[in-house]
């Protein structure tokens, strides 16, 4: 396939990838939002009134991403920094590194819910945060980058493929029965721990 083709590919598929996720969104937050709903009565009571107005929330939202932006561009360049001193690839800086300091908002709530027992607040958060950026932040930069000089089509190596397609079938296996112990938690590190080894000598 040339390069246009994958292009045109790309931009095809990432379209599809926001529109569904936007209607996933609508699915869970306005038309389905009783389906998932906590039934749990205790966690009922725990709901806290809001301290923030809409408005202040949306605004502090808006200037946190732009700090957030403004901050990323400053770690982008000291990643490279660190990558050229230990012998890091762009691979695994973006894949590993990048995931890590990215995502420690999630990581940090998804770990708190879960000393509370809230397995299933837990589950959401990490699952959600991934489908966040598969389905919506990575189409987003495909199509931003048809107005930057260099395109990023959405195209993956094997390894890459063999990475994400592995770790959704060790999830949905580990997920399907709706439980959880401390064994089953040791396997999802250890993937991790050979994911990144993996790309660590890609």
């Amino acid at each position: 396939m040339n390069p246009q083709n994958t292009v045109t590919l790309s931009i095809g598929v990432s379209i599809i990838l926001i529109a569904l996720y936007l209607a996933g969104l609508f699915f869970k937050l306005v038309t389905h939002r009783g389906v998932f709903a906590s039934s749990d009565k205790d966690v009922e009571k725990e709901i806290e009134i809001p301290e923030w107005s809409k408005n202040k929330s949306i605004i502090v939202l808006l200037l946190s991403t732009v700090a957030v932006a403004f901050v990323s561009e400053k770690l982008v360049h000291t990643f490279e920094t660190l990558g050229d001193r230990f012998g890091w690839t762009e691979l695994f800086i973006g894949v590993i590194i990048v995931a890590i300091v990215g995502n420690a908002a999630e990581h940090f709530s998804a770990i708190t819910m879960a000393m509370k027992d809230r397995m299933d607040v837990a589950v959401e958060i990490a699952v959600g945060s991934t489908l966040q950026v598969a389905m919506f932040v990575a189409p987003i930069l495909v199509i931003v980058s048809l107005f930057m000089p260099v395109t990023m089509p959405l195209v993956f190596t094997i390894p890459e493929l063999v990475a994400m397609v592995t770790a959704t079938f060790l999830v949905i296996n580990l997920c399907n029965d709706g439980e959880s112990n401390w064994f089953e938690g040791l396997t999802l590190l250890s993937a991790y721990l050979i994911i990144g080894i993996g790309f660590y000598f890609l």
